[in-house]
């Protein structure tokens, strides 16, 4: 009888001790969750302000300020500009797609380009985690210059789905402490959660300042021109893309571009730089200068 009745104190002291850990866990949880989200939000507004940015370089102006960005309704943002600009759809699809890549909750989201004069909708797209929903049309058409407003609206299930993740990946740590704190079992390793990988892929359209390099075509457009790009050129300035404003050594460029075929070529390097400075002179944002002793760099103004 008394040990019947131990056995009955023991198991209410474990229930106890459970529903006391939990709801330390839920707490904590809820706390740390808000913080995150200030956090995200935070971060993303920094991102949508760099897509303001690149827009006003795009459209050759570099001195006027991307106004605040400003929260229109929950998970929607709208980025306003001082003056008037023109834009190009194709690098507006790929800036925007470019930097929210960083944003790991925006994976589906629509974009509405509207005159801040009338409110009508310019230019609209989305984009979705699985690119073959995505919804974009008319990448070619250059929009005249005007007083531009650009909406941004993020799927709101990232968040919460977020959450949830993040709630129940707990559960076994909760359970886990539960055993230790009363004793009663011998706990268990909790088992990894498994970790999503991302897979990664050279961009085949890179902005640059005013200019949209598509490497796949060989070619650049700049101001709705296009100016073909040679394979050799295309290739240099691929290296300079995916790193910009960072020095490139020379022997690492000639290693990259000429190695392959057996011969690394001294002069030929410099007579290529020199031909892509020619075609990318019309945007006075982009230079690649000399690092002497060391190499060459890409820089984009900004």
């Amino acid at each position: 009888m008394s040990d019947s009745r131990n056995l009955l104190s023991g198991k209410r002291r474990y229930l106890a001790g459970l529903i006391l850990l939990s709801f330390i866990a839920v707490i904590c949880a809820a706390f740390s969750m808000t913080g995150s989200d200030d956090f995200v939000t935070a971060r993303r507004e920094v991102l949508l302000r760099q897509i303001g940015h690149e827009i006003l370089l795009q459209s050759g102006d570099s001195t006027s300020r991307v106004l605040p960005v400003k929260k229109i309704a929950e998970n929607e943002y709208q980025i306003r500009f001082e003056k008037d600009l023109t834009f190009q759809p194709a690098s507006l699809v790929n800036t925007t797609r470019r930097l929210l890549a960083k944003d790991p909750l925006a994976s589906d989201y629509v974009v509405n380009v509207l005159n801040a004069g009338n409110s009508s909708v310019t230019y609209a797209y989305a984009i979705s985690k699985n690119k073959k929903d995505d919804i974009v049309t008319c990448l070619g058409r250059k929009q005249p210059r005007a007083s531009y407003m650009i909406n941004i609206k993020f799927k709101p299930a990232g968040i919460h789905t977020a959450r949830n993740v993040y709630l129940l990946g707990g559960l076994p740590l909760l359970a886990f402490v539960g055993f230790i704190f009363l004793r009663s079992v011998k706990p268990r390793k909790a088992l990894p959660a498994d970790q999503d990988t991302a897979a990664t892929s050279d961009t085949e359209l890179f902005t640059l300042g005013s200019v949209l390099f598509d490497v796949k075509n060989r070619r650049l457009i700049i101001n709705g021109e296009t100016t073909d790009l040679t394979e050799t050129e295309t290739r240099v300035l691929h290296i300079f893309a995916l790193s910009p404003n960072e020095t490139i050594a020379r022997s690492r460029l000639q290693k990259e571009i000429w190695e392959d075929e057996g011969v690394i070529v001294g002069r030929s390097l410099d007579m290529f730089i020199s031909k892509l400075r020619k075609k990318l002179e019309p945007d006075p944002n982009i230079s690649i200068v000399v690092i002497r002793g060391k190499g060459y760099r890409l820089e984009i103004g900004g």
